[in-house]
């Protein structure tokens, strides 16, 4: 990632029919953000930056192609390729996730305004649960693989990630060495 995506042109419309939902799209460049007429200024203003941060987010996301970098990651790692990976909107919680029954990788569209080596750690970290669904010793020696390891899961713990539960000495414990 080149730095942070610039904040798009944003039309605020209030609507008298619309009661209780906000909306943005994009038309002709511009984010139209539609609002229920009558919302306090604070809510307003709330609202209108959640719905560009959301925005700056997805189209961000749009230009990383996951699959392919996925399959670059889990060549150059040792690590199973998946066989689906995509953005999700609704992990708050985790970074990502995997369903090693069918191969198939989640990650939290928030990622995509994190450096590419973060990005990448937690691609490596789902692939590993591919072949390895806990994450105990033998998962950690497959995602300490990727060199950065460390060092981003310390950025995510910055952002205010909490280390897994099941990780060596239990949530805030000590992150594992590299081998």
């Amino acid at each position: 990632m080149t730095g942070p995506e610039p904040e798009p042109d944003v039309r605020v419309i209030r609507s008298a029919r619309r009661r209780r939902t906000a909306a943005a799209r994009e038309v002709a460049g511009v984010l139209e953000v539609r609002l229920p007429a009558g919302l306090a200024a604070a809510e307003e203003a709330r609202l209108v930056e959640t719905l560009v941060r959301r925005f700056v987010r997805r189209r961000a996301g749009r230009e990383i192609d996951l699959a392919a970098r996925a399959a670059t990651l889990a060549e150059r790692h040792g690590l199973r390729r998946p066989d689906r990976i995509e953005w999700v909107d609704n992990q708050t919680q985790r970074w990502g996730s995997c369903t090693p029954a069918n191969h198939h990788i989640r990650l939290s569209r928030r990622l995509a305004a994190a450096p590419s080596w973060v990005l990448d750690y937690v691609i490596v970290h789902e692939l590993a649960h591919l072949d390895v669904a806990g994450h105990g010793p033998g998962f950690w020696e497959l995602v300490n693989r990727y060199p950065l390891t460390e060092r981003a899961r310390g950025y995510l713990i910055a952002k205010g990630a909490e280390p897994d539960d099941d990780a060596p000495d239990g949530p805030g414990g000590e992150l594992p060495r590299r081998a």
